[in-house]
């Protein structure tokens, strides 16, 4: 046990050290690094597979470990959920801080629990930057929503007055905050440098995961082929948004009473343990001691979580 533990404790040093080092790696040039994220953000596009640019996006800095991710199919899906969430970093760093985070949650557990099987669990907060990410991925998606349908009000006044398309959308990457301004700005940095405007709207859509984004650059593409308006089409297409937005306000505002009675009744079983526990420790002592009650307050536990997921699933509507 003592070894074992003493060779987790140098595999999360090494991890430690690793990742100090590419920290400081990648801060040590800051033009150098300016001009490589530039290259690697424009560089995703390709056309009948032939990389347009020599340089790619690497999973790591590291040549082992980028060659080693490279093999995965997930490692990609990975880097572009990195993407979305506008993580700077590669994904071979997020790869080694969960790695270091497992072997010290397991170490950890391992001197409390002192024993083998026990601190396995303790692996698990190596999961722990996933639903970080997860939650900076959904509040970046949602504010690019929201500004979704005044940008493509201007781009429709700018096609209009005469501009191509690559211009309305350089004018909205200009005057919009992120996160839709630097992603319309890398979208003209593709076209600018020989990437078709259909493409580059695919890489949007990789970059973006938003229904409404790909929504609008399939119109754009048939548009493209069959002809029309695309003033009156993106114009349309704001429109079908916002109302779309409105009536799902409307759907969250009707839904905020069933929102507030599951709060309240997963709520409840804890207030009424704790004023137990003030009032009469002894009363609850029983169901704490005996194994009848920890098997009791497991299935309880599991009960309450199985109701969260139902009552979620019938306040959650799609639109």
């Amino acid at each position: 046990m003592n070894v074992f533990i003493a060779a987790a404790v140098s595999i999360a040093v090494l991890c430690i050290i690793e990742g100090v080092f590419l920290v400081l790696r990648s801060r040590s040039d800051h033009e150098t690094r300016r001009i490589n994220r530039y290259l690697r953000e424009i560089s995703s596009a390709s056309v009948a597979g032939v990389s347009l640019l020599a340089y790619t996006r690497l999973l790591s800095l590291v040549p082992w470990l980028n060659r080693l991710l490279a093999r995965f199919p997930l490692a990609k899906r990975m880097d572009d959920f990195l993407v979305q969430a506008d993580v700077s970093y590669p994904l071979g760093v997020f790869v080694l801080l969960c790695a270091v985070l497992a072997v010290v949650g397991f170490f950890l557990l391992s001197l409390v629990s002192r024993g083998f099987p026990v601190p396995i669990p303790g692996l698990t907060l190596g999961l722990a930057p996933i639903p970080f990410l997860f939650i900076k991925k959904t509040r970046r998606m949602k504010k690019f929503e929201a500004q979704l349908p005044d940008a493509l009000d201007m781009i429709a006044r700018s096609l209009r007055a005469g501009h191509a398309l690559p211009g309305g959308l350089e004018m909205a990457g200009q005057e919009f905050p992120a996160p839709l301004g630097p992603e319309f700005t890398k979208t003209v940095a593709q076209v600018t440098f020989g990437v078709g405007i259909e493409q580059a709207l695919r890489n949007l859509t990789r970059r973006v995961d938003c229904p409404d984004l790909k929504f609008l650059a399939v119109s754009i593409i048939i548009q493209r082929e069959s002809g029309g308006n695309l003033a009156e089409i993106l114009e349309s297409i704001a429109r079908l948004i916002r109302e779309r937005h409105k009536l799902l306000g409307k759907i969250r505002a009707l839904a905020a009473e069933g929102k507030l009675s599951a709060i309240i009744l997963v709520a409840m079983p804890f207030l009424v343990a704790v004023v137990l526990l003030a009032v009469n420790p002894t009363y609850v002592d029983v169901l704490l001691s005996d194994p009848i009650g920890r098997v009791l307050i497991v299935a309880a536990v599991a009960m309450m979580f199985f109701g969260m997921a139902v009552m979620k699933k019938m306040i959650d509507i799609k639109v």
